[in-house]
């Protein structure tokens, strides 16, 4: 039985088995006792599925929306506690009521930042998440203030986690290979429980002022701040917004928090 990889769905499917070792390998947690539940994402042909279903502290779940896959994993991992839906509209809560889970898989391109925005969503639930995406978007959630590549999913993410780029995987071992290269990441939880300010006015100001990135911030932030404000002659406001730290963030929300 063969899955053709399906291009509305973003599929390259990983043949490598040495790779898919790696990133099976690349997920970091302490169960103690128990078995750390994981939550693969797409398992398309199983490549990875079989590495985590070796794992004797895991307790594997998977979800793919390709019914072509969920054919053939049911037929070659009888074992496999399989989900057929969409993640990024899947409930978590109704699979994992409570209690930690991870999040892993050779993530669909298409869709990579989305599904990091979901597993903020559950953040205080999740705490690592690993996996292959493309190698650009791997280089932007890692990057650091001052990066060219810093932006709206740097600073959310790293809020939260702290990012590690883990390796650089050739296109060679895909099929088909896509036209760009790919990288597996690891997100892993940090100490931040809650930040220190409006979190939902923190993540507006982050996306508004990363929308005119090659602008100072006192052009992108008027409509939050008010046109002609004088709070946008403060030197903060003359920085474009790849400059400023995650904690910098911070302290801009609660300024304008404070006097808007």
């Amino acid at each position: 039985m063969q899955v053709r990889p399906k291009k509305f769905l973003g599929q390259h499917f990983l043949k490598d088995k040495d790779v898919a070792r790696r990133i099976a390998q690349s997920l970091v947690f302490d169960c103690g006792a128990e078995r750390m539940p994981v939550l693969e994402v797409g398992p398309g042909t199983g490549v990875l599925t079989e590495f985590l279903l070796q794992d004797s502290r895991i307790s594997l779940s998977a979800i793919e929306i390709d019914r072509e896959s969920v054919s053939y994993l049911k037929q070659y991992f009888p074992e496999l506690h399989l989900i057929e839906g969409d993640f990024l509209k899947f409930d978590l809560s109704l699979l994992y009521p409570e209690g930690n889970f991870c999040v892993i898989g050779n993530y669909p391109y298409n869709i990579s930042s989305q599904i990091f925005f979901k597993v903020l969503e559950y953040k205080d639930r999740i705490p690592c998440c690993s996996g292959m995406i493309q190698k650009e978007v791997a280089e932007r959630l890692a990057a650091r203030p001052g990066s060219k590549t810093y932006g709206i999913l740097s600073v959310l993410m790293q809020a939260y986690y702290d990012i590690e780029y883990l390796f650089t995987v050739s296109e060679s071992v895909f099929d088909p290979p896509p036209k760009v290269k790919s990288a597996v990441v690891r997100f892993v939880r940090n100490s931040t429980y809650k930040l220190n300010c409006d979190e939902v006015l923190f993540k507006q100001i982050v996306k508004t002022a990363f929308n005119q990135r090659r602008k100072q911030m006192r052009n992108s932030l008027q409509q939050l701040v008010g046109k002609g404000s004088a709070l946008l002659e403060e030197p903060i406001f003359k920085l474009r917004p790849e400059q400023l730290s995650v904690e910098q963030f911070v302290e801009l929300t609660n300024f304008i928090d404070a006097n808007k």
